[in-house]
């Protein structure tokens, strides 16, 4: 079982490129962030992931300078930048609306940062060129941004933010003007793109599945604090409370007590059923605990395994949808819970189970995250 920890994962990134220290940001007597430490490496994209409200946009105008934090500070490669103005520090930040100016071209977007700076002409045209390629925008050099699809607009904002170099992107929201069909494509285009040049980003999402696409970290967030960061199989995987585990993709939460606590196994009993984890948890018999089991790791059958005293629910099929690759099942238990369960179609024609057919839903014991409550 996982406890509350600051952070799960090493990336391999270099550390502390960006150290934030007891960051706190107060609007009256509410704490939008609440004393949040965290290092970001080096070259590695970091999400903060959280539900409207949960302080992650706070925080990351904290870091451009926008807002003034009421406690805490913000180093960047060992420099303290808490006191510089948003001007001065070697941060750009693309915002949700992209904020491309409707006159200028392509091209003249992605200069005007530079030509404010008063960089060399030779040099704007060598750098607008660079970027051009890397967003492979170079035939779009001389459209308006009205000429331009959502995506190609969206790359237009990233590269005038990356023609100045910066030390540090952050990246509010990027992908919530687009489309889900065009948000999936981009978030692929995105991350590669910020790897090519190898800068620093913290990235603004309440949407996980972008979050776990492009980040090589996630903080989830919830009421101006980190609940849990790591990477993202961490997160998804090895939740550490309630919270997490059903904030990150779909989860059953079955609440109960730890009959048995080993080195090596526990057993957790349910109003549903008993489960065998294969892990100890170290907790006291008898303590109040949550069996938090994904949906894909779960099997359905229609007869008893052999052994049905442990992991193995007996339900009715309430309800069915088809996905191309998968179906997801609700099945209803003898109690009225509801379990939800996803099957892969391995085949084309794999058997599919009919509404309010009994069926037995099993799973393995390493299957399971045990939370404690």
């Amino acid at each position: 079982m996982a406890d509350r920890v600051t952070d799960t994962a090493s990336s391999g990134h270099s550390p502390d490129f960006v150290h934030i220290e007891g960051l706190t940001k107060r609007y009256d007597e509410v704490a939008a962030v609440d004393n949040v430490s965290i290092d970001i490496r080096k070259g590695e994209i970091f999400a903060l992931l959280g539900s409207s409200g949960c302080g992650k946009s706070t925080l990351l105008r904290m870091l451009a300078g926008f807002e003034t934090p009421t406690a805490g500070r913000i180093f960047l490669e060992g420099q303290e930048i808490s006191g510089i103005p948003p001007y001065e520090r070697p941060i750009n930040m693309m915002f949700q609306s992209y904020a491309l100016f409707p006159h200028l071209t392509v091209a003249d977007n992605i200069a005007f940062g530079l030509k404010r700076d008063r960089m060399p002409a030779d040099r704007i045209a060598e750098r607008v060129d660079t970027m051009l390629n890397i967003v492979q925008l170079k035939p779009y050099a001389k459209r308006k941004p009205h000429q331009l699809s959502g995506g190609q607009q969206q790359r237009v904002a990233l590269a005038r933010c990356l023609a100045k170099s910066p030390k540090l992107l952050l990246l509010d929201e990027p992908l919530g003007a687009l489309d889900r069909k065009l948000r999936e494509q981009t978030q692929f285009e995105l991350q590669n793109i910020i790897k090519t040049v190898g800068v620093t980003c913290v990235l603004v999402t309440h949407d996980q599945e972008e979050a776990m696409t492009m980040a090589d970290r996630i903080a989830v967030m919830s009421r101006g604090s980190f609940l849990q960061v790591g990477q993202p199989h961490e997160i998804y995987e090895t939740p550490n409370c309630r919270f997490v585990a059903d904030f990150i993709g779909n989860v059953n939460l079955l609440d109960g007590v730890l009959e048995v606590d080993a080195a090596d196994h526990c057993v957790i009993a349910t109003p549903q059923g008993r489960f065998y984890v294969g892990h100890g948890i170290t907790g006291t018999a008898g303590m109040a605990v949550s069996v938090a089991l994904r949906p894909e790791k779960i099997a359905l059958r229609h007869d008893a395994p052999a052994a049905a005293d442990t992991n193995c629910l007996r339900g009715q099929v309430s309800d069915s949808g088809y996905f191309g690759s998968f179906s997801l099942y609700r099945v209803t238990l003898a109690d009225g819970t509801t379990l939800k369960v996803q099957i892969t179609h391995s085949e084309r024609h794999g058997r599919q189970f009919q509404r309010g057919e009994t069926v037995y839903a099993t799973c393995e014991p390493d299957a399971m995250v045990i939370l404690k409550n």
